[in-house]
């Protein structure tokens, strides 16, 4: 009853877009993320077991590291930068496999996908990198270019782009 996840399975590769819950309404909406997050982590696993390549695209809600948003310091209580769910994300990609395509590419600090409409948020990119291609590692190897498109504002989300030597059958 949470989140949102639609897969497109090629002849050689499966393309994921996912939504994770938001837990930033209050403790009843951090209690269900926390429950999407265990029920969902399970299922991550079987995707892996599948042996097929994968790029998960999308809302994680969650921002792995302190380079993945402006104040770190000031949000470490907050929904999206908790111990709990950035650990979490760690699991995915230490214990799964998975890569964090964007920063296997690009390692530089400021790069938010997601920027508030208060304030001059978006004017200051002063932001929270929460949106990911998170892949296997085979097909993550194939990324050459990666991108977070901000010519144009869409919503309080910026398109997260990367290209890949990787034909789609």
């Amino acid at each position: 009853g949470e989140g949102r996840y639609l897969q497109a399975d090629f002849a050689e590769a499966s393309i994921i877009s996912v939504y994770l819950p938001s837990g930033s309404s209050g403790p009843h909406r951090q209690a269900s993320k926390f429950r999407f997050l265990e029920a969902f982590l399970p299922h991550l696993a079987r995707v892996v077991r599948t042996g097929r390549e994968v790029v998960l695209c999308g809302d994680w809600n969650i921002a792995h590291q302190p380079i993945d948003l402006t104040n770190w310091r000031a949000n470490q209580k907050n929904s999206g930068f908790l111990p709990e769910e950035r650990a979490w994300l760690s699991r995915v990609f230490d214990e799964l496999g998975f890569v964090d395509v964007f920063r296997r590419v690009d390692a530089r600090p400021d790069q938010y996908t997601w920027l508030s409409n208060r304030g001059q948020a978006w004017r200051k990119n002063v932001g929270w990198r929460i949106d990911y291609q998170i892949a296997t590692p085979g097909i993550a190897a194939t990324a050459r270019a990666v991108s977070i498109y901000k010519n144009r504002r869409f919503s309080d989300h910026a398109p997260l782009i990367v290209d890949y030597d990787f034909q789609l059958r």
